[in-house]
């Protein structure tokens, strides 16, 4: 990493001047932060076209009477067929290999047993499911940063795992003090 310390649990927040459509307006959960690169999560993009139970239908889990229903997000563009769970995980749970921590009180599952627990009723809670991650090269997300592609804050639960979609990113930059529209879409340095 360069001179951005370790992004690892803080949100990204768009700004306007990111042109890439996949990420116009995008909030993204910074999952894992390094020298090697970076990996994340959209949280602000709903899948209308497949909800939970399809998934469960597809990878063939019978859901039970008790079925969570979790919501079901773009993730990224990067192998989109992969699922990612973002659920509550306090510090005194003892996480396995499958899991990993990202803050203190959040975890990644990337396991079907996760999906057979929510199937039955049981599972962490809160919880989402995200298909796809966003991921950057060594010292790419950095250059992003510096560049006015984003803006950095800490997690919030309403913006992870609340259901007002289309409201996350103005949230995420009001939660900064930051008014959208008093962003430019052009990047300065005095």
């Amino acid at each position: 990493m360069d001179k951005t310390s370790n992004l690892t649990g803080k949100m990204l927040i768009a700004m306007p001047s990111m042109r890439d459509p996949r990420f116009e307006q995008a909030v993204i959960l910074i999952c894992a932060h390094s020298e090697d690169g970076a990996m994340g999560l959209v949280v602000n993009r709903p899948l209308p076209e497949i909800g939970f139970p399809d998934l469960l239908a597809q990878l063939g889990i019978q859901p039970g009477e008790d079925v969570l229903d979790i919501p079901v997000r773009f993730g990224g563009p990067v192998e989109p067929g992969r699922g990612f769970v973002l659920h509550r995980a306090p510090r005194d749970i003892v996480l396995d290999e499958n899991r990993m921590r990202i803050s203190d009180d959040l975890a990644m599952s990337t396991t079907r047993d996760i999906l057979e627990d929510f199937a039955r009723g049981q599972g962490p809670q809160p919880a989402v499911l995200a298909l796809g991650y966003a991921g950057w090269g060594p010292g790419q997300l950095d250059s992003e940063i510096r560049g006015n592609g984003w803006l950095t804050s800490d997690q919030g639960d309403e913006i992870i795992f609340g259901a007002d979609d289309p409201g996350k990113w103005r949230a995420a930059l009001k939660s900064l003090g930051v008014d959208p529209l008093m962003l430019s879409p052009d990047a300065g340095h005095a």
